[in-house]
């Protein structure tokens, strides 16, 4: 074969990574240039970000699939043989799988090898978190469709829903570094037990420090603060905790009220929103955030 041209064939790639909704696969680089082929599952959530440089070059065509983007406070819908094409971008936008999607994906900047050594780190995080202690089995992903709900609720910018996205899906990350004997124990936990598991936000920080996402990292430490400043790690109160830390803070106290834990049964909805209202009138949690909640699950119901 001449020097300087590779051919492939349709199942070979330069290199390939995989997540539970998505997968993205390298086809070719050369000059700063690569060009992927990117794999997403109906019903989920992603984000075209602006670069680093104003020069940066983005380009998505949709080989199979629907994807809704939100476009100028408006939702469009595109098919295949549409294309979003990108260039001095200067906010985030958010699109919407409706269908299974497959985009060629063309950037100017080489981006591949970074998200894949920081994804496939922190997904294998999750995984090995998920084993310690089956309470964890999904609950990224479900605390992470509350909190984009919410977010988008309030009309919060992009470039938070973004950051809204990946630190609920990573939020527990530091549940890794807790015993087993602790994440299982059946029976009420002691207080130096209790401590451990109030550990969990400071680790999770300290480990996103080292990835690409390390702008999330201070999200993920400040989710089990509390408004009245009885949450952890730091007793955080009102305006010291992060917008998006109180979201995924009430999404995640849902999800654990309504999940099976070795100690208790879980919550019914009902018994949940119950819940959660007195921790609201006692002044844990934002009353709008709770709102918007209810409002969320009672759509879900209809």
């Amino acid at each position: 074969m001449p020097r300087g041209i590779y051919i492939k064939r349709h199942d070979e790639y330069l290199e390939k990574f995989n997540q539970n909704v998505a997968s993205l696969s390298l086809l070719g680089r050369g000059d700063g240039t690569e060009v992927m082929l990117q794999n997403i599952k109906k019903d989920n959530n992603s984000y075209i970000s602006p670069g680093e440089k104003p020069e940066l070059m983005e380009f998505f065509y949709i080989l199979k699939g629907i994807i809704e983007i939100k476009f100028n406070s408006e939702y469009k819908k595109l098919s295949k043989g549409d294309y979003i094409y990108v260039h001095e971008l200067e906010q985030t936008v958010q699109f919407r799988t409706l269908e299974d999607t497959q985009l060629l994906y063309i950037t100017s900047k080489p981006t591949f090898f970074s998200l894949s050594k920081s994804i496939n780190e922190l997904m294998e995080i999750s995984k090995e978190s998920q084993k310690k202690d089956m309470y964890t089995h999904d609950h990224g992903s479900r605390v992470q469709k509350y909190s984009i709900k919410i977010a988008n609720a309030l009309n919060l910018n992009n470039d938070k829903v973004e950051n809204i996205a990946f630190a609920s899906l990573f939020h527990d990350v530091g549940k890794i570094h807790i015993p087993d004997e602790i994440l299982m124990k059946p029976d009420k936990l002691t207080e130096d037990e209790m401590n451990c598991v109030k550990e969990h936000p400071g680790s999770g920080y300290n480990m996103l420090q080292e990835t690409y996402y390390k702008q999330i990292s201070k999200i993920v430490k400040q989710h089990h603060e509390r408004l009245d400043g009885c949450g952890y790690p730091e007793g955080l109160k009102e305006q010291e905790i992060m917008i998006e830390a109180k979201i995924i803070g009430i999404a995640d106290a849902f999800d654990a009220m309504t999940t099976n834990r070795p100690y208790r049964r879980a919550m019914t909805e009902d018994e949940a929103i119950e819940e959660l209202r007195k921790d609201v009138e006692s002044g844990k949690y934002d009353k709008k955030l709770f709102e918007i909640l209810l409002d969320i699950i009672k759509n879900e119901n209809n």
